[in-house]
């Protein structure tokens, strides 16, 4: 029995939260944007010259090399570090861009307006890191203990979340009475106590108690 191609093993899964299909590279800001999506998650592959729908349309040349490494040097911050390998497939080039998670995160990536943004994987999206998350990572990065007094606002998510499956962060704001800017170092120490658990969205943020647990 003939062994499968490795890359085509690979685009036969389809896109996920570590592989992307790109057709092509026109946009190394927007190519910026997978590349810290992948190094601040858990790392992933990008495919170039793979159409969405996994056919297999092939590079034209060496210059989508040239515009992943110019988007990870020149639009991302800090640089993102990334390996590639060539893949010939019925006389087609796919190149191969793998980007490991980082130590260094948040990596950043600058938009058409030259603003740095920094964003994550979520099943086959990039997503726009929100406050919440950016405090969990500054608190990580500052090798802090965290520690948390169970006073009434405390509680009071706690009881909240404990009567709702999942919430948003608007109605946690409002809830508890606190500013957006306590709400994210509220809920960012709870997830750091891995006590509550954030799924993010396109539009939203959501947070619910992880495995249910009762203080």
């Amino acid at each position: 029995m003939k062994k499968q191609h490795p890359i085509r093993k690979l685009i036969q899964g389809g896109e996920s939260q570590y592989l992307d299909f790109k057709f092509e590279i026109s946009d190394a800001p927007k190519i910026a944007r997978s590349l810290v999506a992948f190094a601040n998650t858990q790392g992933g592959t990008l495919l170039i010259g793979v159409k969405d729908n996994g056919s297999i349309a092939g590079v034209r040349s060496e210059e989508e090399y040239y515009m992943v490494d110019k988007a990870a040097k020149m639009h991302c911050k800090p640089e993102v570090k990334f390996s590639t390998k060539e893949w010939n497939l019925d006389g087609k080039k796919v190149l191969e861009v793998n980007i490991e998670q980082s130590k260094l995160f948040p990596h950043k990536a600058g938009d058409a307006k030259g603003k740095f943004k920094a964003y994550i994987r979520h099943k086959d999206q990039n997503l726009l890191a929100n406050g919440t998350l950016m405090k969990v990572w500054k608190k990580q990065r500052s090798l802090q203990n965290i520690e948390i007094t169970y006073g009434d606002t405390e509680r009071i998510l706690m009881k909240f979340l404990d009567n709702n499956n999942m919430v948003d962060f608007n109605q946690i704001k409002t809830e508890c009475g606190l500013t957006k800017y306590e709400t994210e170092d509220l809920l960012s120490d709870f997830i750091l106590m891995d006590l509550v658990e954030m799924e993010l969205s396109e539009e939203n943020s959501f947070f619910s108690l992880k495995n249910h647990k009762e203080i």
